[in-house]
């Protein structure tokens, strides 16, 4: 009868030269056994010896985004990996409608609900870089692959249309009435104003004198509100808003949406978790069924900078 090889001690776990079992790998990366078997089939590097596996610690360190082994002092090495900081349980994003219902269903599970924190895509990545938040809402033109040097991982939720909200029966004949009207927009650091600020020069308007008279609000929720109010004319928001408070919406694209993290933190619990509920067929239905949305990957994984797919702009309004 074979006999399985003692754990690693501590000090031991994070050695350069270190190989670990499944069991060690799950210790180093803090995670369930069973998970480092998922983990393998998104790129956690390990090596089959007969019908086992077996890793290389500084490729598992490195994988997961911490500093290599061979780049650590002596007291790094022996202390205990379980010390490492954790962010706290925390999502920044811009309450878009498919990161609410995320939140929705993670709050029933014991231990591993997120707190939500208002915040555009570049307020998120700073927050994320600093430590402040465990995961980001991310899109726009670029999704980064790392950050300070640190890997990044993309878990994806939704493609999800972009464009411009009205009141049913108010619409501008063309873009150039956008000059007259009150816009609702987004301050330069979220990722939607790329795509408006890059169709209003493709109709022959500047950018900058439009927003030089709009009105820049935090979040898609509060643009809606304010056009569904009356307090402005025409907002920039995704479809899914619009709709979810009873306003037409030209498209202007549409764009990939989901929230980063660190890729050190992919087995942290709560990460897990969220990656098991964005995979499931319940949230993918509720999600998929909101105007505006494509759902068919939410959960997937990617670690590379990647551009989102970003659809054919629309027509001029009047053409409508």
């Amino acid at each position: 009868m074979k006999r399985a090889r003692p754990p690693l001690s501590e000090s031991d776990l994070a050695a350069p030269d270190a190989i670990l079992t499944t069991t060690d790998a799950a210790r180093l990366l803090r995670v369930h056994p069973k998970h480092v078997y998922r983990l393998l089939r998104v790129g956690l590097p390990g090596h089959r010896v007969g019908g086992e596996w077996r890793f290389f610690a500084e490729e598992v360190l490195r994988w997961s985004g911490a500093r290599t082994a061979s780049s650590r002092s002596k007291a790094d090495v022996v202390a205990p990996v379980a010390a490492r900081a954790t962010p706290p349980a925390l999502l920044a994003a811009n309450g878009d409608l498919a990161v609410e219902r995320l939140l929705a269903r993670l709050q029933g599970d014991e231990g591993v609900s997120l707190g939500f924190v208002q915040a555009d895509r570049g307020e998120g990545l700073e927050l994320l870089r600093r430590g402040e938040v465990l995961a980001a809402g991310c899109h726009g033109d670029e999704i980064p692959g790392a950050i300070d040097e640190r890997r990044l991982a993309f878990i994806h939720l939704v493609d999800r249309q972009v464009g411009l909200a009205w009141r049913r029966g108010v619409r501008a004949r063309t873009w150039r009435h956008l000059d007259r009207m009150r816009v609702a927009s987004r301050p330069g650091t979220a990722g939607v104003r790329a795509h408006f600020d890059g169709e209003l020069r493709r109709q022959g308007l500047n950018p900058d004198a439009v927003h030089a008279r709009a009105a820049l609000f935090p979040s898609h929720r509060e643009v809606v509100c304010a056009v569904a109010r009356g307090d402005m004319d025409v907002g920039l928001a995704t479809t899914a808003w619009a709709h979810h408070v009873g306003l037409e919406c030209v498209p202007i694209c549409r764009e990939t949406y989901g929230v980063v993290v660190r890729a050190e933190h992919l087995g942290d619990p709560r990460i897990v978790r969220l990656c098991e509920v964005a995979q499931s067929a319940a949230f993918r239905r509720e999600v998929g069924s909101i105007a505006g949305y494509q759902a068919r990957i939410a959960g997937v994984i990617s670690y590379q900078p990647t551009r989102p797919r970003a659809g054919a702009m629309t027509p001029a309004p009047e053409e409508r």
